[in-house]
């Protein structure tokens, strides 16, 4: 269930918020949806940076279709114009928040837009292992700029085993 702040402070943006969210999950359902998204335009109520392109990871993409089907439909009366947004329209403002989940799920990106206390737009990696036994890397990139983020829930770590956070030649801004 969406968090009511969450829901709230999207729709302080609600005409960006709408029509970004909904560009992007009509990107993903046509037939160039697994190829990357070279030229995005990011309304002035995101916070933080996307790392371009925006590529989606095939298996989530795959695996959440028919949910992006569902948020598609439930929103195009509104993306269209022939049901006005307003902010006072819960089941809308759920539904952008859910779609808004699932994008960041598939795109690995957290997508914050102004006023929301969370973690501003950019990469973000979580790892969940059971138990690490060889290596493994949250991020490595050659120039990764804007708000990057790693999260690694590891429950056991054998001898020998290497767990890296981040690493590469220039992840923040210069």
């Amino acid at each position: 269930m969406p968090d009511p702040v969450e829901i709230a402070v999207i729709s302080s943006a609600l005409p960006a918020t709408l029509t970004f969210l909904f560009q992007r999950v009509e990107r993903l359902l046509s037939s160039r949806g697994a190829e990357p998204e070279e030229d995005v335009a990011a309304p002035d109520a995101l916070v933080g940076s996307l790392h371009l392109p925006l590529q989606p990871h095939e298996d989530r993409l795959q695996a959440g279709q028919s949910e992006l089907e569902l948020l598609r439909d439930a929103l195009a009366h509104y993306a269209s114009g022939e049901v006005p947004a307003r902010a006072s329209d819960q089941p809308l403002l759920r539904n952008l928040t859910r779609l808004r989940g699932a994008l960041e799920n598939i795109y690995g990106q957290h997508l914050t837009f102004e006023g929301e206390d969370r973690p501003a737009s950019g990469p973000v990696v979580h790892q969940k292992l059971t138990t690490l036994t060889g290596e493994a890397t949250g991020m490595d990139a050659d120039a990764i700029s804007g708000n990057a983020r790693v999260i690694q829930d590891v429950e056991t770590v054998d001898a020998g085993a290497k767990l890296i956070g981040m690493k590469g030649r220039r992840i923040g801004p210069r």
